[in-house]
């Protein structure tokens, strides 16, 4: 039977490789710390993972003269962005700025670019009232007690453990673990990585094969 991981069997798993933090009265500080640790470790993930796992795909009404959209909650970089079928590129803030410097003038939208980190800048202002689709990775929701699963704790636990552990190990001043929990989670971190690069080439194959 696989292992299944939930928000409260992590943090018994954290606990007993950490041999602290069992209960409020014997180990406040670390009982009350051991969250925090794991949604550490989430954010670890999410920053230097791009895997297939955190992408999702959104669609929203683009509008005629309005040149600025808001990013989906939790957000964290962008993959691609499709008009009405046909692809938009990403360029940068400046270029986009330069290209076309009057954000009244309108028409069809060619390019994207980060406005702010809560916000898109899509150039030409568009001209008429579209659909916009965009595929972004996301922070996935991050784990508690009324949010027991998520796709690290389905696909990926054994890097969330691991990660979970490479936060706790500076804050317990447990130096000598570093290099032991760095080691483990590079090493899941990359065959997760491997699955995905696998999944990308075996598609590749079979369109190339159609």
């Amino acid at each position: 039977m696989a292992y299944s991981m939930t928000y409260e069997s992590l943090l018994t798993d954290v606990r007993r490789y950490l041999e602290r933090g069992f209960t409020v009265e014997s180990d406040q500080i670390v009982y009350e710390q051991l969250p925090r640790l794991v949604t550490l470790g989430e954010r670890r993930i999410a920053r230097e993972l791009k895997i297939e796992g955190f992408i999702r795909a959104v669609t929203t009404p683009l509008t005629s003269g309005v040149s600025v959209y808001r990013k989906p909650d939790r957000w964290r970089d962008t993959v691609s962005m499709t008009v009405s079928g046909s692809p938009i590129f990403a360029r940068s803030y400046e270029y986009c700025r330069s290209y076309w410097p009057d954000e009244s003038a309108r028409a069809a939208p060619e390019f994207y670019a980060d406005y702010d980190y809560q916000h898109w800048l899509i150039t030409p202002t568009p001209n008429a009232a579209s659909t916009i689709e965009i595929l972004y990775y996301e922070q996935p929701r991050f784990l508690g007690d009324d949010f027991q699963t998520n796709w690290l704790t389905e696909y990926a636990p054994d890097l969330l453990l691991y990660a979970t552990l490479l936060e706790a190990t500076p804050f317990l001043k447990n130096d000598e673990r570093v290099q032991l929990w760095q080691a483990m989670y590079d090493r899941a971190a990359q065959a997760l990585s491997g699955e995905d690069m696998k999944r990308v080439m075996d598609r590749t194959a079979a369109r190339s094969e159609a």
